[in-house]
């Protein structure tokens, strides 16, 4: 059964959130909707506060006449990648696509600040955190899980995705869990340092295409600078 839209918005937007990027001041809320699993106007309210992906949600659910931003097949479009993107088109500039990858690499400042010598490593770091990437799990070790995944790279011109390397995430805070174990071998969504949900081969899939897509994107346009 899929997980309702509104809790897997949660679910992908709670980083950012804890992290004071985007959304509501009470990070707290989200949280607890995020292990409640409750569906309300409240979550909706909350949702509507993230100004960087609520547009993309509506414009989505509006150009595939999804009635519900949150429905699950448009929250999943947004973050990972689903059908509904093929609906919808490519919008935006140089065929950008209303993903989460293409605020990332496209439409947020941080590419065209790799080449500045004082603030380039920041830049490479935040592009990294902030794109959704994924990972298989080696551990589980309670509220943190070691999962092996694919840096983001930059050699001066290009970026690219380096080799596997291992990183702790966390899965949980103060005994506050929205997932549940995982088990070696699972592939997950990451999003900052925070483990976002389980993904299948399709959402895995998904998930890398459309990273890569805009990925492309943005090096195009780092060739021409």
């Amino acid at each position: 059964m899929n997980t309702p839209g509104p809790i897997l918005f949660v679910r992908y937007a709670l980083a950012p959130n804890r992290l004071g990027y985007c959304g509501p001041a009470d990070d707290s809320a989200l949280l607890s909707y995020g292990v409640s699993g409750t569906v309300d106007d409240g979550l909706r309210e909350l949702a509507r506060q993230f100004e960087g992906a609520w547009p993309f949600l509506e414009l989505i659910a509006a150009k595939t006449g999804i009635a519900d931003p949150l429905d699950h097949r448009v929250v999943e479009a947004y973050w990972l990648g689903n059908p509904l993107l093929t609906d919808v088109g490519t919008p935006f500039r140089a065929g950008g696509r209303p993903h989460h990858s293409f605020q990332v690499f496209c439409a947020y400042p941080w590419v065209d600040r790799l080449a500045d010598e004082k603030s380039g490593a920041q830049a490479l770091h935040v592009l990294d955190q902030c794109r959704i990437r994924w990972g298989r799990v080696i551990a589980d070790t309670a509220g943190q899980v070691v999962v092996e995944s694919r840096p983001l790279t930059w050699d001066g011109r290009q970026l690219a995705l380096g080799s596997p390397r291992q990183e702790t995430v966390i899965r949980s805070v103060d005994g506050r869990d929205l997932l549940g174990p995982l088990h070696p071998g699972d592939w997950v969504s990451l999003h900052w340092q925070w483990v976002c949900d389980r993904l299948d081969l399709v959402r895995l899939t998904a998930l890398r295409d459309h990273s890569a897509y805009h990925l492309a994107i943005a090096n195009r346009r780092l060739a021409l600078v």
